[in-house]
């Protein structure tokens, strides 16, 4: 039986884990599943390193395309994630159910913590653009960093995060609360693909990208908050 090498970034990371395992269950092949940093899995892919199957957002995976770094025929997607924002574990919920009571809170705020990826760079920009100083944000290089931040510090922080991260965090006993989902209005959706890279020479990475499409797998994706 094969060993497969998953690399992948982002909020789907559980829901992965879980298909991974019944991969496995149900094939005999084994599963390697390693999540890290949006810009490092890209790195380490255009590089060339033998990975099996990626897992990243959709955006990124049209530049693996583009650089002959995946094979486009075992392209999959997975589903969408939004963003939203966490808090301290007993700190006052704020309103986000508009634009501007979603101001008020970020300026009720010490500041928004984001990390250093695409969604990170978003809730930056969008707090700028809502008319904030930069030096309303503070960076972190994840999103794991970010929520251990914004639990442990004595400031009144906001920590921005794709919602299935934070509910992971939470779910790990991290001491935060989710404050809310960024409003409709000013809400990035980011679609998450796999794909089997060229790098790979492993027969199994196909079936386990073609797995990734059963009802079971879309089930697993949906109950931890990917659409």
């Amino acid at each position: 039986m094969a060993t497969l090498k998953v690399l992948g970034a982002g909020p789907v990371k559980r829901g992965i884990t879980q298909i991974a395992a019944r991969f496995e269950k149900d094939t005999g092949h084994q599963v390697n599943v390693e999540f890290t940093g949006a810009p490092t899995v890209r790195e380490r892919v255009l590089a060339g390193e033998a990975v099996d199957v990626a897992v990243v957002p959709a955006a990124t995976m049209d530049e693996f395309t583009a650089a002959g770094r995946v094979t486009g025929a075992t392209r999959v997607t997975l589903g969408r994630s939004r963003m939203g924002l966490a808090m301290r574990k007993g700190a006052a919920a704020p309103d986000f159910s508009t634009v501007e009571s979603f101001k008020r809170a970020i300026a009720a705020a010490d500041a928004v913590v984001v990390n250093v990826a695409n969604s990170g760079n978003y809730v930056a920009k969008l707090v700028v653009d809502l008319g904030f100083s930069a030096d309303k944000v503070q960076r972190q290089p994840d999103t794991v960093k970010v929520m251990d931040h914004v639990s442990a510090s004595a400031q009144k922080l906001l920590g921005a995060g794709q919602l299935p991260e934070i509910r992971e965090l939470i779910d790990k006993g991290v001491a935060i609360e989710l404050a809310g989902a960024l409003p409709d209005d000013l809400q990035s959706v980011t679609a998450y693909d796999a794909a089997v890279t060229t790098a790979s020479a492993n027969a199994a990475a196909a079936a386990f990208t073609e797995y990734l499409k059963t009802p079971a797998a879309r089930a697993a994706m949906a109950a931890t908050g990917i659409d």
